[in-house]
């Protein structure tokens, strides 16, 4: 069958071309992909092309459909499924999939197997490994930020801790301890925010970091500190850039301690290191953002590692049971992965999207694949309705606003009803 979708031919090279499907085996499963959150793993993905670890090396003669934080519904079933799954079921899936050694991931590695296409074929190591998961819920969108959400679930519980002279590792955030998220305003970040406020395991405070003054208003109105300290956590957002000396600022603000863990949202020197000297005692820093210089180093301090037991290490996605958390914890409404979304589009702008990533304003950039649209910030929709003369518009900005401003599901169905075409 043909497909329509934006695929990797080499670096810096995204098409969005129709192509054709192979019929799938009894080992494979057909779906119809609806949404697809783009990330920032995507974009390096784009520029490097062939020279990223997940890619093959013939790219160029076998493109790779791009995109894995993807959901959808399940068109035909491979008879070796037909057990376990239906047509007509949700779907999302846990990409990182780790098989037999490999780094093969959708979005990266498969010719018919990624998220920014109307339709693609899930190959048989996927429901080999328990990757491809039923979802009951009522939105799309939740399903494809259940796999950025589970990035930063998974690096709550791979932080550990020590006690003096016993060489066990406590897994996990230091429960009612100090969190910081350095450059943390972003969406990552607020995905790792609204994780930590209400996971079950909750630091007494967290600081939220950042550069950008508009990105931490945008947090502070979604996460009111007045409001989360009659929850027991004392929560607050700095600019750093206002710091004469951040780090002094900070520690000061943890109580001259230090910080028992540190998320550390961005590839730059300066923030890991900072990142580093706010560690207290047994202090864990997660580098959580992934460079593309292979050769990116920073300074940390030594003596603490040493005298102090700091310690710092790394994660990259989460695994299934992360993902099965954070739809858990979605449905059940206690998270909020909608707070990481600011801008909408089509299937026709996922390629120029993703190519100018870091130079777009704003939060996760949500693409429906059936849907033709320009990327479209949720804070314009209601100036593009009044210049195009477009009620749609209108009575989508309206939902949006009755929600804080968030994307929502009765905003995605509104958008399904209206402006995608039967």
């Amino acid at each position: 069958m043909k497909a329509r979708g934006v695929r990797l031919h080499g670096a810096n090279d995204l098409r969005l071309e129709e192509f054709e499907l192979p019929e799938i085996t009894e080992d494979e499963i057909l779906v119809r992909v609806v949404s697809d959150s783009i990330c920032m793993s995507t974009y390096k993905c784009a520029i490097l092309g062939a020279e990223h670890k997940r890619v093959h090396e013939d790219v160029a003669e076998h493109p790779a459909i791009m995109g894995h934080e993807f959901a959808g519904d399940i068109v035909k079933v491979g008879k070796n499924h037909q057990g376990t799954f239906q047509p007509g079921m949700k779907f999302t899936l846990q990409p990182a999939l780790n098989y037999k050694g490999t780094m093969w991931s959708p979005g990266y590695s498969y010719e018919f197997f990624g998220g920014d296409t109307t339709y693609c074929v899930i190959p048989a190591e996927v429901m080999e490994l328990g990757c491809l998961l039923e979802y009951k819920g009522r939105a799309y969108y939740e399903a494809s930020l259940a796999e950025p959400m589970s990035c930063s679930i998974g690096a709550f519980h791979a932080a550990y801790h020590t006690q003096m002279g016993v060489y066990t590792h406590e897994m996990g955030i230091r429960e009612g301890g100090k969190l910081a998220i350095m450059a943390g305003a972003g969406p990552m970040g607020l995905g790792a925010l609204t994780y930590a406020l209400h996971c079950d395991r909750r630091p007494a405070m967290v600081i939220v970091t950042d550069l950008n003054q508009e990105r931490l208003d945008r947090a502070a109105l979604l996460f009111p500190p007045a409001e989360i300290a009659k929850e027991g956590i004392d929560l607050r957002f700095i600019n750093t850039g206002d710091c004469e000396d951040p780090v002094k600022e900070l520690l000061a603000i943890s109580g001259g301690t230090g910080y028992d863990d540190v998320l550390c949202y961005a590839p730059v020197a300066s923030v890991v290191t900072q990142s580093s000297a706010i560690l207290g005692r047994d202090g864990c820093l997660n580098f959580f953002a992934g460079p593309t210089d292979k050769q990116f180093s920073a300074e940390m301090n030594f003596y603490d590692v040493h005298y102090n037991s700091t310690h710092v290490m790394g994660t990259t996605g989460g695994n299934t049971a992360d993902m099965i958390e954070s739809l858990e914890l979605t449905a059940a409404g206690r998270i909020n992965p909608a707070v990481m979304v600011t801008h909408i589009g089509g299937l026709d702008a996922a390629a120029d999207t993703t190519l100018n990533l870091p130079k777009i304003p704003g939060g996760k950039k949500l693409i429906y694949t059936h849907l033709t649209m320009p990327l479209t910030a949720l804070t314009d929709l209601r100036s593009v309705g009044e210049a195009q003369n477009d009620a749609r518009y209108t009575a989508l900005a309206d939902i949006v606003d009755a929600n804080k401003g968030l994307w929502c599901p009765e905003a995605e169905e509104y958008l399904f009803e209206n402006f995608i075409e039967k």
